[in-house]
């Protein structure tokens, strides 16, 4: 956010774009793993595999395809200019009202800074040699996670000490 001008709408897309690929890439790397390993026991190594990779691509292939058949003018996922979403007010605000819930579901639906301090916790608890490696792994992932707070309550704002208090306030979850 204390990169951005808030006129380039590029530089919301773009880090908006790499901390969702990331966090998502995670995601399906730890859901495709734990399915091999599953289907693997269950129908042994080739045929786990292959039902698992089958299964990942399916799904993909399967969202491409009900993409497509929403139509346009109900499909919530459509491209929209920045510009675009700001509401016409009667009066006169610079902030983004939409974009700014999209901060809202981001920080909502994807903070799971509680839950990674305590995992953490828990880890040290048992072993400081397991909890190390977690830890710095969180501190990585946290990288795309604060992107993903900060930058789009700043595009919406306008207020880039607003946008760091409030990407700051969601990472201290994860301490307490």
């Amino acid at each position: 956010a204390f990169f951005a001008k808030r006129t380039n709408t590029s530089f919301l897309s773009l880090s908006l774009g790499f901390s969702t690929a990331v966090m998502i890439y995670m995601s399906f790397a730890n859901l495709f793993a734990s399915s091999l390993q599953t289907l693997a026991n269950i129908h042994g190594k080739d045929d786990g595999t292959l039902h698992s990779t089958l299964s990942f691509f399916g799904g993909i292939v399967l969202i491409l395809l009900i993409d497509k058949l929403i139509p346009h003018y109900e499909n919530p996922h459509e491209m929209h200019r920045v510009e675009e979403m700001s509401l016409k007010e009667e009066r006169k605000t610079e902030i983004k009202p939409q974009l700014l819930r999209v901060d809202v579901v981001t920080v909502g639906a994807g903070n799971t800074q509680f839950p990674e301090g305590m995992v953490t916790f828990l880890a040290a608890l048992k072993d400081i040699n397991i909890a190390i490696p977690i830890a710095c792994a969180i501190a990585i992932h946290n990288i795309p996670e604060g992107i993903s707070v900060s930058v789009p309550i700043y595009y919406a704002t306008g207020n880039r000490k607003r946008a760091l208090w409030l990407s700051f306030l969601s990472g201290l979850a994860e301490p307490v």
